[in-house]
Order: C-alpha cells, then sequence, then structure tokens
C-alpha cells in the first residue's frame, strides 16, 4: 500500500507565493518520477510540473518561470514552490508518484486526495 498526503494550499493573492508538499510512505521498493498536477473545475486534470529521481524536471509552460520542483534526497517527498501566483493557477493539486512497491513489485502511478489553491485578484 502506498499512501501520498498533500499539504500547503490555501489562499492567496495574484502576486503572492505558497509552498505544496507531497509526502509518500508504505511498502515501498523506488520512488521513480514524482510530480504535480492541477484540475480546475470543469477541465481536465493537467501536468503542472515532474521530477525524476535524477532530479530532471519538466514544467507546463504555463507555469515555467514561476514554479520550482524539488524532492528530498530520499526520494520520498516532493515539494512545488508556487511564485507570482495568478488566478488562472487556481485549482486542486493533486500529487503524483510513479511506485514500485515491495509485496507484488508493482510498478504504477499513486494519487493523492489534492489540496486546494485559490488565488483572488
Amino acid at each position: 500500500q502506498v499512501q501520498l498526503v498533500e499539504s500547503g494550499g490555501g489562499l492567496v493573492q495574484a502576486g503572492g507565493s505558497l509552498r505544496l508538499s507531497c509526502a509518500a510512505s508504505g511498502s515501498i521498493f523506488s520512488i521513480y518520477t514524482m510530480g504535480w498536477y492541477r484540475q480546475a473545475p470543469g477541465k481536465q486534470r493537467e501536468l503542472v510540473a515532474t521530477i525524476t529521481s535524477g532530479d530532471s524536471t519538466n514544467y507546463a509552460d504555463s507555469v515555467k518561470g514561476r514554479f520550482t520542483i524539488s524532492r528530498t534526497n530520499a526520494r520520498n517527498t516532493v515539494y512545488l514552490q508556487m511564485n507570482r501566483l495568478k488566478p488562472e493557477d487556481t485549482a486542486v493539486y493533486y500529487c503524483n508518484a510513479d511506485v514500485q512497491i515491495i509485496a507484488t513489485w508493482t510498478r504504477r502511478g499513486y494519487w493523492g486526495q489534492g489540496t486546494q489553491v485559490t488565488v483572488s485578484s
């Protein structure tokens, strides 16, 4: 079993900052890519940023230069530093992790429950 728990969401004015965190736990053999996705009302879930076990990063064009993804050396926690937030960043942000578990050696993606980010103008 794998659990991903997000925190750090909230209400912020445009131009402000938030830092999201996601901690993975469970019977984990290895965590490969971790990332953040977001879903606004009426829209499909979209990629925000990902980071590999080798610390290679990828960002959506809409957040490049404003958001920074990072993870701990233990690779079980991922962060998303969000600066210069815009109202269009408002969404539920979901943590995702590509995880191989010990019990079955199965490798697949897991999702957190989501954390709400609201940016007011």
